[in-house]
């Protein structure tokens, strides 16, 4: 059946600014892809990355290119030769995901698993700023079983101490966005320890992140800039314990699974994460996140404004999406 190629640029004011070590964003930019055939209709949403030199225009222009075989019956196994791993793809693969759970093929989630999926605890994040009001957060945020702390600053051990302290009984992961420097990753890692941090996120630039295979772990270490595809997971053995799966980086649902599956193999630990988006971003990654260690899925709480029938959150705990949804 003939379908048709829709996509659009949609912006999701957030309910305050979010800060990491690159920058400042006060705002969800995503594309939003919607394949009709017939009455059925999928849909897929991306968030463009400028870490990966994507941006709104450069990535809808990658899904334009791919409207004649998409429109013409193109399935996700041939967007691999079409559209290269990234948010275009995704956006795509995702909606045609979607499509075939609308066009009779089964629940998303029934074709990936066994199991039914189940509600997942999901992160917090607590944005980087000065380390009292990066307190003040985590304390109003204490009773979430796990934060998220954005840091990769040249010197973060207050900002540690004092989440830490704020929130004692929640597990703490730190996401130094490759903020941290062969200079100071040892004692950086060393007060993680110290304060029971459950998880460092790419502390170090990716591509220039060797030494992690000659110094100690006292904390897991985990990929995210430094691992995107299946691929890449034998060069990083010996150099992190985990890796961070985010649909934006892999290209979709189809090669997420794959990644996964692979991790599993190699003995790498799992966290399942986001970038900032709506319950539509979030919903493939909750059915992809049901066995991880770590799931990173709050984007939807950072926003003053969702999706119509959004994913249900009851504080940390993110349930899987409803058909209504995605999938």
């Amino acid at each position: 059946m003939k379908r048709d190629l829709f996509v659009r640029t949609e912006r999701f004011p957030l309910a305050g600014a979010f800060t990491i070590s690159r920058g400042t964003k006060t705002e969800a930019e995503v594309l939003t892809c919607t394949i009709r055939a017939g009455d059925n209709v999928g849909l897929g949403e991306c968030v463009p990355y400028g870490r990966y030199g994507e941006t709104l225009e450069s990535v809808e222009s990658q899904i334009e290119s791919a409207r004649g075989a998409v429109e013409n019956g193109a399935s996700r196994e041939d967007l691999l030769g079409l559209v290269k791993a990234g948010a275009a793809r995704n956006a795509l693969d995702c909606a045609l995901w979607d499509l075939e759970a609308k066009s009779g093929s089964g629940r998303v989630q029934d074709r990936i698993s066994n199991i039914a999926p189940k509600p997942l605890v999901t992160a917090y994040t607590v944005s980087l700023g000065e380390p009292d009001q990066m307190a003040a957060t985590a304390r109003a945020n204490a009773h979430r079983p796990v934060l998220k702390i954005k840091v990769g600053t040249e010197n973060d051990l207050s900002r540690i101490s004092a989440v830490a302290e704020a929130a004692p009984n929640s597990r703490i992961i730190l996401d130094a966005n490759e903020g941290w420097t062969e200079s100071n990753i040892r004692e950086h890692l060393l007060a993680a320890a110290r304060y029971g941090v459950a998880l460092v996120e790419q502390p170090l630039p990716a591509g220039k992140d060797e030494i992690l295979r000659h110094i100690p772990h006292p904390v897991p270490i985990c990929a995210d800039e430094s691992v995107h595809t299946a691929d890449m997971l034998e060069t990083l053995l010996g150099q992190y314990d985990a890796v961070n799966i985010k649909l934006d980086k892999t290209g979709g649902l189809t090669t997420a699974l794959g990644l996964r599956h692979r991790a599993r193999e190699l003995g790498f630990g799992v966290m399942v994460g986001c970038m900032v988006g709506t319950s539509l971003a979030m919903a493939p990654a909750v059915l992809l996140a049901q066995d991880a260690e770590f799931v990173d899925l709050d984007g939807p709480l950072l926003l003053a404004k969702d999706r119509p029938n959004p994913l249900t959150y009851e504080g940390s705990l993110v349930h899987p999406p409803a058909a209504s949804l995605w999938g």
